[in-house]
């Protein structure tokens, strides 16, 4: 492992988190990312169960996540009047240990960017494999080769529509958006709101406001937040409850941040000197595992690239074999359907599944063997770094 040269593309969870065990390995690493510096808020993630806790003790990083945690927070639910229908508690929403993503991705970038190199404000145009490793072109820095490359680049991954093919191949619209966005309204109370086919959260869990609507597949520019704005607001019109003031904060709103909720499948991780991790790999959006398999993903990934010796072929085809059943949690169903049923009677349904202590005792179980359904290696007890 000493002295491979590894490219990773992303830098915000899985990124950073691999590039923490490859510089611990004696990998050079290099992350580059698109944005011109760390993405600061973004929405609550969270760990839960012992495989999560596992790898980030053995990052070394666990004390610090704990520190940094929001804490569970209940929402209530309620309708047009203001009136309760039911309360989300924070154990379901924010699992065992929940933080900002923003605070988790400067944490791990704070423990990385001494051993690391990181890029920020560039982009991959091109990945030209050869016997010898892989040359790589870039929207503003020169050419360079590396040895591997890693997309950790998330669900509209760069490094997969190069190396694997177009999005449209590997991403399915699961018929529901989301927005995030700080309208400044503050967060004195966690309270969501829902008509059919749509949703609006304040001062939640995951953001200062969460908006979700079903929609078929939306054109627009990714990088257009203006028309981002002005597609929430149509999404929203006619609504009740505080709806009409929200609009009119939209357009003014920091963070705002709007994505479809999608899946993404792969036949295989890895081509040639390439391999996908996270999202990019793997990713169902909103689905509550993202972080977890993000993390715990790069920890296998680095582990078999470590046993294997560097052996990208030997490492690629373990870590595939070694993840895939644990990543299936990805394909349990949308988050789409349950945050913004279509019908009244699916949200009569879902309030009464948190009024129902026996129904959301055993949902949270299933989603705990979710979380630790996985039998992880210790990669550097077996396999000492020198």
């Amino acid at each position: 492992m000493q002295n491979t040269k590894v490219l990773i593309s992303g830098a915000s969870i899985a990124g950073p988190a691999l590039a923490l065990w490859l510089a611990r390995y004696g990998c050079e690493v290099t992350v580059v990312e698109r944005a011109p510096a760390l993405r600061e808020g973004g929405q609550a993630v969270d760990f839960k169960g012992a495989t999560h806790r596992t790898v980030l003790e053995r990052m070394g990083i666990l004390a610090e996540v704990r520190r940094q945690q929001t804490g569970g927070r209940d929402q209530t639910i309620v309708n047009a009047r203001g009136q309760r229908l039911a309360v989300i508690p924070g154990e379901f929403t924010g699992g065992e240990i929940e933080i900002r993503r923003g605070d988790l991705s400067r944490l791990l970038y704070e423990r990385t960017a001494q051993d690391c190199e990181y890029v920020f404000g560039d982009s991959i145009t091109s990945l030209t494999e050869s016997a010898d490793g892989v040359e790589v072109t870039f929207e503003q820095g020169p050419a360079r080769g590396f040895d591997l490359v890693v997309g950790a680049d998330g669900i509209h991954s760069t490094v997969r529509r190069l190396a694997f093919g177009p999005e449209s191949d590997y991403v399915e619209h699961l018929g529901y958006y989301y927005a995030l966005a700080d309208l400044g309204l503050g967060s004195a109370q966690a309270v969501m709101y829902n008509e059919p086919g749509r949703m609006v959260a304040l001062g939640g869990p995951k953001a200062p406001a969460l908006f979700v609507f079903a929609a078929p597949a939306l054109s627009y520019d990714r990088y257009d937040v203006a028309q981002q704005q002005k597609l929430v607001i149509d999404a929203y019109r006619g609504g009740d409850w505080r709806i009409p003031e929200l609009l009119d904060r939209v357009p003014g709103s920091s963070g705002f941040y709007l994505d479809s909720i999608s899946r993404v499948s792969v036949e295989h991780y890895a081509r040639g000197r390439v391999v996908l991790l996270g999202d990019s790999a793997y990713g169902n959006t909103l689905g509550g595992f993202g972080t977890g398999l993000a993390v715990v993903g790069a920890y296998v990934l680095a582990g078999e690239l470590l046993a294997a010796g560097g052996d990208h072929r030997v490492a690629f085809q373990r870590y595939e074999e070694a993840f895939r059943g644990y990543a299936k949690v990805s394909r349990q169903g949308s988050a789409g359907p349950f945050l913004a049923p279509r019908s009244r009677p699916g949200l009569w349904a879902r309030n009464a599944m948190f009024r129902s202590g026996l129904l959301l005792r055993m949902l949270l179980r299933m989603t705990d063997r979710f979380a630790t359904r996985i039998e992880l290696a210790d990669y550097s007890a077996a396999h000492p770094v020198r």
